[in-house]
């Protein structure tokens, strides 16, 4: 029963670290709505939490944790990336409209919408820390097989929420079909872009 104890844990664990606001849930949720890319930021989301979960049990978390000028760098490159699209959301809300599916007017296309996703996972330091570093150390006080076992677990837990997240948000969309709606939602992200950046900045 180790392997399946070892699994729940790192399902447990991983959903308590990725079931919150922020950047990336943000993004994922406006996509799912939106109905646009979802599968695409869906993949692109669980397979960078993958990689980063399985270099963190395999010891790369410990690498980071004594490289401070690498997360340094990654911050500040991080808040720059969060500022600059917080901004680009509060010029959505100020010109809001109705969702239309079908209509691809002005929307982002799929090399946007995957270099935004790539970006707002990497450039995010906290998913270094979250991923690589704490899951990592928690994967490796597990014995034997069981880290992996761990690992397995938190990879799915990423995989189930994302896949959650951008699914499910398709239910939002008749809320949607109004423009105050999205000045609502693009207001509140622009507002989460740009308090993390400043924790992240003021976190120096």
């Amino acid at each position: 029963m180790s392997g399946v104890t070892s699994f729940a844990l790192g399902v447990g664990i991983g959903l308590s670290l990725i079931v919150a606001i922020g950047a990336q849930n943000a993004f994922v949720l406006r996509q799912g709505i939106a109905r646009r890319h979802v599968a695409l930021v869906v993949a692109i989301c669980a397979v960078s939490d993958a990689v980063l979960i399985t270099a963190g049990v395999a010891g790369v978390g410990a690498v980071v944790d004594r490289l401070p000028v690498l997360v340094t760098v990654v911050t500040v490159a991080g808040a720059v990336f969060l500022l600059t699209y917080g901004a680009l959301a509060f010029r959505r809300a100020l010109r809001p409209s109705a969702l239309v599916l079908g209509d691809d007017h002005a929307v982002a296309s799929r090399r946007t919408v995957a270099l935004t996703a790539l970006a707002l996972t990497w450039l995010n330091p906290h998913v270094y820390l979250d991923t690589m570093v704490f899951l990592g150390s928690v994967a490796n006080r597990e014995t034997g097989s069981g880290r992996w076992w761990f690992a397995a677990g938190a990879v799915v837990a990423s995989l189930v929420w994302f896949t959650a997240l951008g699914v499910g948000a398709r239910f939002l969309t008749p809320v949607f079909a109004r423009p105050g709606a999205w000045r609502v939602l693009d207001l509140a992200v622009g507002v989460v872009m740009v308090v993390i950046a400043v924790v992240l900045i003021t976190g120096l």
